[in-house]
């Protein structure tokens, strides 16, 4: 149906042709008026290189700030978010410069660069409910340069708890459940507990290994962030308080560069109750993690740590980035990244997101 030619109409047009307004003798975009599609966005912000994101709108600027990042993604992202984003922002002082949009693993995704990093930010976001994952960060690995991963087993490369499902086959499932939720929260000391934990394991079939082994089920992603990690010349490891027999399945299959777990002793066919050496605890998996750096002459800035535990938290504390996912609180509100509403493909927009930061708006 032609619109009339009235004075209303004529403005309507005139705002779905060009939708930038004047404010002061300055163009802005609104963000009220960008479209849902991302990928739509370069089409109406091609006029100027970098936008500095203002409160509800976008101010066009030639230089783009670096002092610190915000990354945001997940399949709902839009200027909805900005928006909410903008005032928290202002409220810290922060000017803000966003990049061109990208799409990573199928996900939608958006980078800022701030003036600087801001601690009282990341405590404004985290006391949040958001329904995207979006982090600020004071640096971000790229994937342009040689790195390290080193992640946790149970409950972040695989769907599991592997103890509890060794538990549940020797009939001593609820009071092994009991010991490792505890443990995870960080209410007990992770080697006592896993002492306790293995202990009532003591006459069960070895073969109960390699039943639990067969049915490991994957974390969403792992494939594909392992696959990409490599491409891009990374090495992957994991460090983690479970057991060798199945961090060591999980090398075979994906071509890990290093595993370090515990090992269970094993007599006459049946678990003895005990592990034998030193145990993979929150701070071997520390010592681990820059041991790997050295031994692969990876910088520090570009090492990462996942995990999901309190016993991860001393490891991404050294790691250039910690990434929590699908974590305790304790864990979310220690590390520098989260992932709430991602799997492992969440690694990779967040690696891949410095990417970002070398395009314009101005250039196709």
């Amino acid at each position: 149906m032609a619109l009339a030619c009235t004075k209303s109409n004529t403005l309507l047009w005139a705002s779905i042709v060009n939708p930038l307004i004047t404010k002061e003798g300055v163009s802005l975009m609104l963000l009220s008026r960008l479209p849902p599609l991302l990928s739509d966005w370069p089409a109406l912000l091609f006029g100027a290189p970098c936008w500095q994101l203002n409160v509800d709108a976008l101010q066009p600027t030639e230089t783009p700030q670096t002092g610190g990042w915000l990354v945001l993604f997940g399949k709902g992202l839009g200027a909805s978010h900005l928006a909410r984003l903008s005032p928290l922002l202002a409220a810290q002082g922060l000017a803000a410069t966003l990049y061109p949009p990208s799409e990573v693993a199928g996900v939608p995704l958006l980078l800022l660069g701030c003036v600087r990093f801001s601690p009282a930010l990341v405590a404004e976001l985290k006391g949040g409910e958001w329904e995207i994952d979006l982090c600020h960060l004071p640096a971000l690995p790229t994937l342009s340069e040689p790195g390290l991963l080193v992640m946790d087993m149970d409950s972040t490369a695989i769907r599991i708890e592997c103890i509890d499902e060794i538990a549940r086959l020797a009939g001593v499932g609820e009071q092994v459940a009991a010991v490792t939720a505890a443990a995870m929260q960080g209410k007990l000391k992770f080697s006592d507990s896993l002492r306790n934990r293995v202990a009532l394991l003591a006459g069960a079939p070895v073969t109960i290994l390699d039943e639990v082994a067969a049915n490991m089920p994957w974390m969403s992603g792992l494939q594909l962030m392992v696959d990409t990690l490599k491409r891009a010349g990374w090495k992957v490891a994991i460090a983690s308080g479970g057991f060798t027999r199945f961090a060591g399945e999980l090398q075979q299959a994906l071509g890990l560069d290093a595993i370090f777990a515990n090992e269970l002793a094993v007599e006459g066919g049946q678990l003895t109750g005990k592990v034998s050496g030193r145990i993979v605890d929150a701070s071997v998996k520390a010592e681990v993690l820059q041991q790997l750096a050295a031994e692969y002459a990876i910088a520090p800035a570009q090492t990462v740590a996942i995990g999901d535990g309190a016993n991860d938290l001393k490891m991404m504390a050294v790691a250039g980035l910690g990434i929590a996912i699908h974590a305790k609180p304790l864990v979310r509100a220690q590390a520098a990244a989260t992932l709430n509403h991602h799997d492992l493909e969440g690694v990779i927009c967040l690696l891949a997101a410095r990417a970002c930061s070398e395009r314009r708006w101005d250039q196709r």
